[in-house]
């Protein structure tokens, strides 16, 4: 009988998704306890690497995945979702964002994910992509705290996850970038080799690969491979 609390860490840009789904999670299963905690994928990454007791680890990218992998603390991650990018701007556009080009101009307050983190790292790749020589005023830990910088109104535009422009509602504004369908961001779960729970640990993946769990990220704005 699966019991006992199931510790995860997930990206930041999971957040809202992994908060439904272990509620649910916790209703079909009443003596479990889901305990999640967000951030920058690399510095979770960090802690796990470092010792941390942890069931379950979901990546926004598979570079992150692989460190924990390569430190042989788990094997066979999955990728569970996709996700791509988009510019972020306050709502009613202020400053007049039309596309990636305006990541250029100096006048104005641009946030952008350190490159050490998924969402940095892929906007960079889509900055080059684009031929676009940013230039960022703040370099953010990870993807809610680039939003939460436009939400505020502190920067004109960010570059954050299409997932994270619909969590945060009428705050912000989304607008597409047609090159960000060839950076696309797979996000792989995986159980720990060191599991201080892993057979509740494995009964939550197994549920977010439901039919359930996979209508709850589609809503949020996610892709499903």
């Amino acid at each position: 009988m699966t019991s006992g609390t199931v510790t995860v860490l997930a990206a930041a840009s999971l957040t809202d998704v992994i908060d439904v789904l272990a509620e649910r999670f916790e209703d079909a299963n009443a003596d479990v306890d889901v305990v999640a905690s967000y951030g920058g994928s690399s510095a979770l990454a960090e802690q796990i690497v470092s010792g941390a007791p942890v069931d379950v680890f979901f990546s926004a990218n598979e570079a992150t995945m692989q460190s924990v992998v390569d430190a042989g603390l788990a094997a066979d991650p999955e990728v569970l979702v996709t996700n791509t990018l988009q510019i972020a701007v306050p709502a009613g556009n202020p400053a007049g964002i039309t596309g990636l080009a305006d990541f250029a101009r100096p006048e104005l307050t641009i946030a952008l994910c350190d490159t050490a983190v998924p969402c940095g790292a892929a906007a960079q790749s889509l900055l080059d992509l684009a031929g676009v020589q940013a230039q960022p005023d703040t370099l953010e830990e990870d993807v809610r705290a680039a939003l939460t910088k436009v939400s505020l109104g502190e920067a004109d535009a960010a570059l954050v996850y299409v997932t994270d422009v619909v969590a945060v509602g009428s705050a912000v504004e989304g607008i597409d970038v047609p090159e960000a369908q060839q950076v696309i961001n797979n996000y792989p779960v995986a159980l720990l080799a060191e599991a201080p729970n892993p057979d509740a640990g494995q009964a939550f993946i197994d549920y977010l690969r439901s039919d359930e769990a996979r209508q709850v990220f589609e809503h949020a704005g996610f892709a499903t491979p």
